[in-house]
């Protein structure tokens, strides 16, 4: 009898890395459970109860392949409410499990619990999972890797082994209550006093604090599943003698290419090749330090950890690196740069060749009144001069119920005042705010161009798009020139992502095709800017034929 045969006549339950698997037509069902509890956990010398799922920090990997379901049963334990977006995942049909809270749900409420159903349709690579809700994902993150379907291989040469490497920041003090005495205050809050590699920021000043290690065997090819769930931090990657071969991004392949620094912007993820020496020892420091080229507050720290060949003497010295200058904007530029998408028969580049929605969002930084705030004033953000102001019911269950007076459906396609958007900086800084979202009819074209601006001062921008992965087909420095700018687009491999980093006094071009009903998030993935208002939505009408409409609410979708 034949293995599958066994399968169907004793109904086996694999046991996989805490994974329960069962049989499904097109993949594998996947069910995990994420028990989110308060447990004491000590970093930077000091000790404090944060919020974990499972009591793990980081959180648990999930591990998939491509076309399984996953249903992740969460179950609430501590006072805060709670949701969990899977980053990157495209949930077709399935918006109601993408997670960001108000949006597509209600959160989870202390004592509740909700299982989240979709499938990874389509889809392989390294993502993340993370609370979208509060601040609470500066704790409440992991890995989500999805291996290619059995038998199918990577394009490009299979690493002897995988491993994960999580980036994060660290505050000594409870988290949720920095970022409330900055809304209090209307002013910024205070940056995190540690990145992380894998939970640990390495040996800092005045505090021994053990980084982690990344044990390895010579002569052997290793691919690292690099991953930023930072709250507010660009960061640098390096380590230290040792060449990456640069081979996905968000989940999506690209031309391989090496570098020795990658950047990586919170909610990005980047997954590198590297080969060990043969017949060689030693430890190598693996180094993490923050990017920002304007006049910005950032945790200006160096987490690191150790590559530890194995069979290195234990008196060994360990190999320093030099990581890039915080202002590095060659450097991050030269890596953006170099990304293509692979582009080949089995992963071709879809790109929108004509668009019928041509969007420009202009980003930045505002400040409104504020009797109650330190100065009377309040830092703010925007898209198109509107800062977004959270409902208070979930906008996906208001549109699927037609259920008015949540949000309107006129969020402007372009700035509502003009200016020179990277000169200097007008003088009326002030915004309007509302819930205003973006229509788009099923299977529509799109192309945004986001671009940053001189407001109070200009920042690069992880722009992240829930729903749909899209095609960086240019970018540049200074305001975008439709005219000359358009003429330089790459259509034939622009790389495909699901998170931008739009430059700092520049722009960034992404077309995409809205083939996904539901109400998809767009926002600022640096936390701070998602807090004062960087953020908007767009509303996905249903197509017309089969599979082209969003599925109906889950029976225990919780409720506000």
């Amino acid at each position: 009898m034949g293995s599958s045969s066994w399968i169907r006549l004793l109904g086996v339950v694999l046991l996989v890395v805490g994974c329960q698997f069962a049989e499904k037509a097109q993949g594998m069902i996947r069910h995990y459970k994420f028990n989110v509890v308060m447990k004491e956990t000590k970093r930077l010398c000091w000790s404090k109860p944060i919020v974990t799922v499972n009591g793990q920090f980081p959180g648990p990997t999930i591990y998939a392949r491509e076309d399984d379901t996953l249903l992740v049963k969460v179950v609430n334990h501590v006072s805060y409410n709670l949701s969990i977006h899977w980053h990157g995942v495209r949930q077709l049909r399935t918006c109601w499990s993408d997670g960001p809270a108000y949006i597509t749900q209600c959160p989870i409420q202390p004592s509740r619990v909700y299982t989240y159903n979709f499938t990874l349709a389509g889809q392989r690579g390294t993502l993340l999972w993370h609370a979208h809700i509060l601040w609470l994902r500066s704790t409440v993150h992991g890995a989500l890797i999805i291996l290619p379907k059995l038998g199918v291989p990577y394009p490009f040469p299979s690493p002897h082994r995988e491993k994960v490497v999580l980036l994060a920041e660290w505050w000594k003090s409870d988290v949720e209550a920095v970022i409330n005495e900055a809304i209090r205050s209307g002013l910024p809050p205070n940056v995190s006093d540690s990145h992380l590699i894998n939970g640990h920021p390495g040996p800092v000043p005045s505090c021994p604090e053990r980084g982690s290690t990344l044990k390895v065997k010579p002569g052997k090819a290793y691919m690292l599943r690099i991953i930023n769930a930072a709250l507010n931090d660009e960061l640098f990657f390096k380590i230290a003698c040792h060449k990456m071969m640069v081979v996905e991004v968000d989940a999506t392949y690209v031309k391989p290419f090496t570098t020795d620094t990658i950047l990586v912007a919170p909610g990005q993820t980047t997954t590198v090749l590297i080969n060990t020496t043969d017949g060689t020892s030693g430890n190598y420091v693996m180094a993490v330090s923050p990017f920002m080229d304007s006049p910005v507050s950032v945790d200006n720290s160096t987490a690191t950890a150790v590559l530890h060949y194995i069979g290195t003497p234990s008196n060994a010295t360990t190999v320093p690196v030099e990581t890039p200058p915080l202002d590095a904007t060659s450097v991050a530029t030269n890596f953006s740069n170099s990304l293509r998408s692979l582009n080949s028969r089995k992963h071709p580049t879809k790109v929108p060749m004509q668009v019928d929605h041509s969007l420009l969002f202009t980003i930045g930084i505002g400040v409104n009144p504020c009797k109650t705030c330190t100065g009377g004033a309040r830092i703010v953000a925007d898209i198109n001069n509107v800062t977004f102001v959270m409902p208070k019911v979930s906008l996906l269950d208001a549109h699927y119920h037609n259920i008015t007076g949540v949000f309107t459906d006129d969020f402007p396609a372009h700035p509502l005042t003009k200016f020179n958007y990277t000169g200097t900086s007008p003088l009326n800084t002030q915004t309007e705010r509302g819930t205003r979202l973006y229509r788009l009819a099923y299977n529509s074209t799109v192309q945004v161009i986001l671009q940053d601006t001189s407001m109070i001062a200009p920042e690069t921008h992880p722009i992240h798009l829930h729903g749909s992965n899209f095609y960086v087909v240019g970018s540049g420095v200074g305001n975008f020139d439709e005219g000359e700018d358009e003429k330089g687009f790459n259509m034939v491999d622009p790389v495909e992502r699901n998170t931008i980093g739009v430059p700092t006094g520049g722009w960034a071009a992404i077309r995409f095709r809205a083939d996904n009903p539901g109400v998809w998030f767009m926002h600022c993935h640096l936390e701070v800017h998602t807090t004062w208002g960087l953020k908007m939505a767009f509303v996905v009408d249903d197509g017309d034929g089969p599979g082209e409409t969003l599925l109906p609410p889950p029976f225990n979708l919780p409720a506000c």
